[in-house]
């Protein structure tokens, strides 16, 4: 993250890392578009995003 010479925060786009000012006229904040928010709704939808797990789940046994 970087300040502005205004001291706006400047963050880098979570999608693509394009530099995008965090203010209240920035709709789409984090991202800098609404192409990026979507991709990246799209990523939650699909389950692209999850924290890896090691440990296995067991199944019920059936009956």
């Amino acid at each position: 993250m970087k300040i502005s010479s205004k001291s706006t925060p400047i963050i880098n786009c979570p999608q693509c890392g394009e530099y995008v000012e965090w203010t209240v006229s920035n709709r789409f904040r984090p991202f800098c578009s609404e192409r990026c928010k979507m991709l990246d709704l799209g990523q939650w939808a699909s389950e692209g995003y999850r924290i890896p797990s090691n440990s296995k789940i067991e199944e019920e046994p059936q009956e």
